[in-house]
């Protein structure tokens, strides 16, 4: 009940306010490359009760009639929190056995965006990229630069080690050892350039937004730095599309990925499932890369492509039920048509 007197409050300030009210809609992913092989039942009934978590988050600022942005932060934020994922807490190491976080915000009705790679501290980076949008002149922050604007603005800090699980800490010392051998990756998740965590909404008012949240790949080196921080790569939302990817981040660096989504829909006439199949399906496994990506309209319809064996995945309407799945032989219904 409390649910549909929400959405009959969101319908009633955008009639007061003279806009045509749109059902809300709210897709995240927990990052492509899945497999179902030494996955415990247990894990992945954890990663199902977080995934629902975020979609109940973020479905309640839309709701209450909050901008789309705000939905989107709120579903990351619970991802970035649970070790299920690599974004915050349960990101991947780095060769020198740190975390180094990434994190883009942008919201399709004004064109702003923020971003910042290679964080160590800040506990929510998509906070961070939040205020590097709505806070100061810029676009993106990195590094010590990054942490210390995060201080300036009161954004919680940790200590390095919250971010350590001891799952990510093996595969570490696996890809290490096998490193040094000159042997390849034994462990599959290791082997695979995923573990993106990302969300896109739609509000009442037909605003779209998008962000994406990374601790990037296992073994990473030099400050690597993937998509997800990068607008138009790995993040992008304009009026028509919002995008989210998950992948292998050098092909879609090189693809300009999201924003070719969106391009397809704006100039080509093309619908989400058609753009992002294009791209995801088509162009990245093309120049051999892989991954995922989930895409929303601005009527509310979304697509949720990969090439993978799995990518955690799931959306919320309106009616406030969660729809969640992992692997590739789940099917997902789709929003009802507006």
């Amino acid at each position: 009940m409390k649910v549909l007197q929400a959405g009959w409050l969101t319908a009633l300030m955008a009639a007061a306010a003279g806009i045509a009210a749109q059902e809300p809609v709210l897709a995240i992913h927990g990052g492509a490359g899945v497999v179902r092989q030494g996955m415990a039942p247990a894990d992945e009934a954890t990663a199902r009760a977080a995934l629902e978590r975020a979609l109940r988050a973020g479905h309640a600022e839309l709701v209450a009639g909050k901008p789309a942005l705000d939905a989107v932060i709120a579903a990351i934020t619970v991802l970035e929190d649970a070790p299920s994922f690599n974004a915050g807490k349960g990101a991947v190491f780095t060769h020198d056995g740190r975390n180094e976080l990434d994190a883009a915000i942008m919201d399709g009705s004004s064109g702003r965006a923020g971003a910042i790679a290679g964080v160590r501290t800040v506990k929510n980076p998509i906070l961070l990229a939040q205020a590097v949008m709505e806070k100061s002149r810029h676009v993106m922050m990195v590094g010590d630069g990054a942490e210390a604007f995060a201080k300036e603005q009161g954004i919680a800090l940790v200590e390095p080690d919250y971010f350590r699980t001891e799952k990510r800490w093996q595969q570490l010392q696996r890809a290490l050892r096998e490193e040094a051998s000159r042997q390849a990756h034994s462990d599959i998740e290791t082997a695979k350039y995923f573990g993106t965590v990302g969300a896109v909404a739609l509000d009442a008012q037909g605003r779209l937004a998008a962000g994406t949240s990374t601790g990037g790949m296992t073994n990473k080196r030099y400050g690597r730095v993937g998509d997800a921080p990068i607008i138009g790569a790995g993040t992008y939302a304009d009026d028509r599309c919002a995008v989210s990817g998950t992948g292998w981040g050098e092909f879609y660096i090189r693809a300009v990925a999201a924003h070719d989504i969106c391009a397809r829909v704006k100039y080509a006439g093309q619908s989400v499932a058609q753009a992002a199949e294009g791209v995801i399906n088509g162009d990245i496994p093309k120049a051999g890369g892989d991954g995922g990506a989930i895409v929303l309209d601005r009527d509310g319809r979304i697509a949720l492509p990969f090439n993978t064996e799995g990518m955690y995945r799931g959306w919320i309407g309106a009616d406030g039920v969660p729809h969640v799945a992992i692997f590739a032989d789940e099917a997902l219904p789709q929003p009802p048509p507006r």
